[in-house]
C-alpha cells in the first residue's frame, strides 16, 4: 500500500481525487490546497483531510499527486523529492526546460520514482492502436479545444500540443532533424491556436495543429506507415486500421472485398479493414494506477520524467519558432 497525498484541488485535482479512491494499493491520505473556499468543498464532498501546509502533508506520505498549475510544478516536485517522496505531475512536466532537467536529475539521484501526465498514452484509442504502430512515416494530428481561460497561464503548446508531441515521440524512435511552426495569440498573451511540423532523421514527418479557440472540440490523429493507414479518435476513443495488402486470387470469393485495380501491368492490392477494440479503461485512473504500480515494483514509470522533458523539449523549440515570429 502507497500513502500518496494531492497537491492541488481544482478541477482535474478533483478527478485525480476520486481515480485514487479506486485504486486498492493506493491509502489517499489527504490533500493540500491554499484556497480556503477549494479546499473546504473539497473536504466536505470527498470527505478526506486537508493538511495545512505542503510540509505536513510530505510528512504523512510516500508519494504525492501534483495538479497544480504548472507555473508551480517545479517548486512543488522539488520540495517533494527533497523529502524523498515519488511524484506524479500533470503534464507539462515544468514550465520551463531548464526546470524540467534539474527534476530528471534530481529523481535520478535520490532513486525517485517521477511520472508525467500524458494521459493520451491510456486513451482506448490510442491502446487499441498501438499494436498496429510499425515505422510511421508520416503523423497528421489536431487537437482543438473552445475557448477556457483554465489553462491560458501557458501557451497552447504546452496546454494542448503537448499531448500530441508525447504520443509522436512514443511512436518514432528517431532524433528530431527540424522544426518549422506558426501561430497567433487571438485572446490571451500566448499563442492561442499553432501549428508545429516536425521532422526525424528516420525521414518520418509530423504535422501537429493546436487550437484552443475551436468552435468545436477535435482530437484526432492520422498516422501513415508502410502498408497501413491508421486513425485514432481520442473523443470517441475509436480507432480504425486500414491495411493493404497483396491481392490473391480467392479473395474474389469474399464477401464484397474492398481492391484496387493499381493499373495496366501494375497487380492489384485489397485493403482490410479493423476497428480493434480494448477493454475499456479510465484512463487518468489507469495511469495513476501504474505510477503506484512502479513504486511497489521498484520500475520505471510508463511515462518517465525523462518522456516529459523530451516533450518539452520540443515543444520548447516550437514555442521559441513562435517567439522568433514575434507571436507573444
Amino acid at each position: 500500500m502507497v500513502k500518496i497525498g494531492i497537491a492541488g484541488t481544482g478541477h482535474l485535482g478533483k478527478i485525480h481525487i476520486k481515480c485514487l479512491k479506486n485504486i486498492s494499493t493506493a491509502e489517499l491520505v489527504g490533500f493540500y490546497e491554499p484556497d480556503d473556499t477549494t479546499a473546504a468543498e473539497v473536504a466536505n464532498v470527498f470527505n478526506i483531510k486537508r493538511f495545512d501546509s505542503f510540509e505536513d502533508l510530505l510528512s504523512a506520505i510516500d508519494a504525492v499527486d501534483i495538479v497544480s498549475p504548472t507555473t508551480a510544478h517545479y517548486s512543488l516536485a522539488m520540495q517533494a523529492m527533497s523529502a524523498g517522496k515519488h511524484v506524479f505531475l500533470e503534464k507539462p512536466l515544468t514550465a520551463t526546460l531548464d526546470e524540467s532537467k534539474n527534476v530528471v536529475n534530481f529523481a535520478k539521484k535520490q532513486q525517485l520514482n517521477v511520472q508525467v501526465g500524458h494521459v493520451e498514452r491510456f486513451n482506448d484509442a490510442y491502446l487499441a492502436a498501438k499494436p498496429y504502430f510499425n515505422n510511421p512515416l508520416f503523423v497528421e494530428a489536431h487537437r482543438l479545444s473552445e475557448f477556457n481561460p483554465r489553462g491560458t497561464d501557458v501557451s497552447v503548446v504546452l496546454d494542448l500540443m503537448i499531448h500530441d508531441i508525447d504520443l509522436i515521440l512514443s511512436m518514432i524512435h528517431s532524433p528530431v532533424k527540424h522544426i518549422s511552426a506558426s501561430g497567433v495569440a487571438v485572446v490571451s498573451q500566448m499563442p492561442d491556436i499553432a501549428n508545429a511540423r516536425i521532422e526525424f532523421e528516420n525521414g518520418a514527418t509530423a504535422n501537429l495543429t493546436a487550437s484552443r479557440i475551436a468552435l468545436k472540440k477535435m482530437r484526432k490523429m492520422r498516422i501513415f506507415q508502410p502498408g497501413v493507414y491508421l486513425t485514432m479518435d481520442f473523443i470517441a476513443k475509436e480507432a480504425c486500421i486500414m491495411q493493404i495488402k497483396d491481392y490473391q486470387p480467392s479473395d474474389d470469393n469474399d464477401w464484397l472485398p474492398l481492391i484496387i485495380d493499381l493499373g495496366e501491368n501494375k497487380g492489384k492490392k485489397r485493403i482490410f479493414i479493423e476497428t480493434p477494440k480494448n477493454e475499456p479503461v479510465n484512463a487518468i485512473e489507469m495511469e495513476l494506477s501504474l505510477f503506484i504500480d512502479s513504486i511497489l515494483n521498484n520500475t520505471t514509470p510508463v511515462v518517465s520524467a525523462t518522456d516529459g522533458h523530451n516533450a518539452l523539449q520540443i515543444a520548447t523549440k516550437i514555442m521559441e519558432q513562435l517567439q522568433n515570429l514575434k507571436i507573444q
